[in-house]
């Protein structure tokens, strides 16, 4: 977050109320400037997720969480990996996960469990619904 204080004074409003939001939406038009480029910096993120073999339970966890039920207890309910502890991976370095399911969570904005923001990917272990809470 350093270079953001370096900035030019044009750019004092994301750091008002919801800037997170605004600048994911910048990143995602492919405006961000070195705002984009810092989201995809780090080389470790903590990643969360919820694995279904199938699309329709897939689809099931995906209304809970658009429901507002917290992406913790969606997985516990929904996932079908080892990972119990409310999906959690833990903190993962670059090149240790699947690429496909790698690339989509280094895209990923960090975000909490009661307010995620996920992205789904299909990889040959199934269908995965991926939240990342950091990055370093």
């Amino acid at each position: 977050m350093a270079p953001k204080n370096n900035a030019k004074g044009g750019d004092k409003k994301a750091g008002k109320g919801k800037g997170k939001e605004a600048s994911n939406d910048d990143a995602a038009k492919g405006k961000g400037g070195k705002g984009a480029g810092a989201l995809k910096a780090g080389q470790s993120i903590n990643v969360r997720h919820i694995l279904c073999e199938k699309h329709s339970k897939k689809e099931e966890a995906l209304e809970k969480l658009r429901n507002g039920v917290k992406f913790d207890e969606v997985a516990r309910e929904f996932s079908e990996d080892k990972a119990r502890q409310g999906g959690s991976l833990g903190w993962k370095t670059r090149g240790s996960l699947d690429p496909a399911f790698e690339k989509a969570a280094y895209e990923l904005e960090p975000s909490s469990t009661g307010n995620p923001k996920y992205v789904e990917v299909k990889t040959g272990f199934g269908y995965h619904i991926i939240m990342i809470e950091g990055r370093k």
